[in-house]
């Protein structure tokens, strides 16, 4: 799996780890370093602080 692959709220996870919003779709930049576990085949929430859909990276 490729590094720094976005993954957009909704979709779902390809894998199994930690995730992080990278940034928002609006294009606005999150102020939200929460990292979530997510188990392969879970759905992408919204932005945790923001509540908005966002762009999410895996971070280990």
């Amino acid at each position: 799996m490729a590094n720094n692959q976005q993954f957009k709220t909704g979709e779902k996870a390809p894998e199994s780890g930690k995730y992080k919003v990278d940034k928002l779709q609006n294009g606005n930049n999150a102020q939200d370093n929460t990292e979530i576990n997510l188990n392969e085949g879970d759905q992408f929430p919204p932005s945790p602080s923001e509540n908005e859909a966002a762009y999410w990276v895996k971070s280990s």
